[in-house]
C-alpha cells in the first residue's frame, strides 16, 4: 500500500530524459545480459535511464550482472512481488517523457527507440505503442496485437475459430487477424513484453494493477489507456526477437494457476456489471483451465 501511495504522489514531478526503460529479472540472466547490450546500443545518442528490478533470483543474477552494467540501476528484491508491483516499485522515480516496459527475454534493434519515440511524436494521444514480435526462429507473434478478450473473443479463441477463419475480423479478433502484419495500426491489446507509454497516458492509469502477479496485466493496462481516452498502436516497422518464458514452463502448474487465476480477475473486474455474462465467463475459464490441466498430465 506504501508504494501505492508513493506512485500516486509521484506524477507532479516533471520528466528529464526522453525514456526510462523498466525490465523485471526472475532467473534468466544471460537472456537479460543480451537484452541489456541490445538496449544500450539501441539508446546511443538519446537520454535514457535503464532500471532491472530483480525479482530474487536465484540463478546469481546479481553477481553476474552488476559488474557488467555499472550504467544500469538495479533493484535487488528479497521476495518475487510479481510483475506488476516490480515495474510499479520503480515507476515513481523514472523520470522520462516515455517509459518502456520490456521483458528481459527481448534483443532490440539499434533503431528501436529513435523510431518508436518518432512515431508517438507524430501521433497524437496514441497513448501505448507495441511492436512487431519474432520467436527465437524468427516466426512471428500473433500476440504482437490482440483483441481484448470479450466473451465472444474468448469463445472464438477457445473454439479455434481464429485458426479456421485467420483473416476474419469476427472470428479472428483475438489476435486481430483481420488487421495486417506488417502494417501500423490502432489496436485493442498490446503485449507487456514491449510496451511503451506516454507519461501522460501514465499519469491517468497509474501503472500497473498489482492484483496481477503475473499475465493479464498487459490485458488489464491496455484497457485502462483506452478508458482513460488514449489509444494503443501496433508499430511493424520494429521487429524485436522474444524468447518468450523462459523463465516458466507453459504447462507447469504454477504457470496454469496464475494464467487462468489472472484471465479470472480481468473478467471479474471488467465484465462484473453483468451477472449473467460473467457467470458464463468464468465457467468458460475454469473449462479451459481444466483442460489445460489434463493437456499438461498427458505430456508428462
Amino acid at each position: 500500500m506504501k508504494n501505492e501511495a508513493k506512485l500516486r504522489n509521484s506524477w507532479s514531478i516533471s520528466f528529464g530524459l526522453k525514456l526510462s526503460v523498466i525490465i523485471v529479472n526472475y532467473n534468466v540472466k544471460h537472456l537479460l545480459e543480451q537484452c541489456l547490450h541490445s538496449v544500450l546500443k539501441a539508446a546511443s545518442d538519446l537520454d535514457v535511464e535503464i532500471w532491472v528490478v530483480d525479482n530474487a533470483s536465484t540463478d546469481d543474477s546479481k553477481n553476474y550482472l552488476s559488474p557488467k552494467f555499472p550504467e544500469v540501476k538495479f533493484v535487488w528484491n528479497e521476495a518475487n512481488v510479481g510483475f506488476s508491483k516490480a515495474n510499479n516499485q520503480v515507476l515513481s522515480d523514472t523520470s522520462g517523457e516515455y517509459i518502456l516496459f520490456l521483458n528481459p527475454d527481448t534483443v532490440l534493434p539499434e533503431d528501436t527507440f529513435k523510431k518508436c519515440i518518432s512515431f508517438f511524436e507524430t501521433h497524437e494521444n496514441c497513448g501505448a505503442l507495441g511492436v512487431r514480435m519474432v520467436d527465437g526462429s524468427g516466426r512471428y507473434l500473433k500476440e504482437s496485437k490482440r483483441g481484448f478478450p470479450s466473451p465472444w473473443v474468448s469463445l472464438c479463441k477457445m473454439l479455434q475459430l481464429h485458426r479456421l477463419f485467420p483473416q476474419s475480423a469476427r472470428f479472428a479478433k483475438y489476435y486481430e487477424g483481420h488487421l495486417p502484419e506488417m502494417q501500423s495500426n490502432r489496436v485493442d491489446v498490446l503485449s507487456g513484453a514491449f510496451m511503451m507509454l506516454s507519461r501522460s497516458a501514465l499519469q491517468k492509469v497509474k501503472g500497473f494493477d498489482e492484483r496481477f502477479f503475473m499475465y493479464g496485466e498487459d490485458i488489464d493496462l491496455s484497457y485502462r489507456i483506452q478508458q482513460a481516452g488514449f489509444y494503443n498502436c501496433y508499430f511493424p516497422e520494429i521487429t524485436i526477437v522474444h524468447y518468450k518464458g523462459k523463465s516458466t514452463s507453459a504447462k507447469s502448474t504454477f504457470y496454469i494457476n496464475h494464467f487462468y487465476g489472472a484471465m479470472e480477475l480481468f473478467a471479474q473486474k471488467h465484465f462484473g456489471h453483468s451477472k449473467a455474462g460473467l457467470f458464463f465467463i468464468l465457467a468458460g475459464i475454469k473449462v479451459a483451465k481444466f483442460l489445460a490441466r489434463i493437456g499438461g498430465l498427458i505430456r508428462k
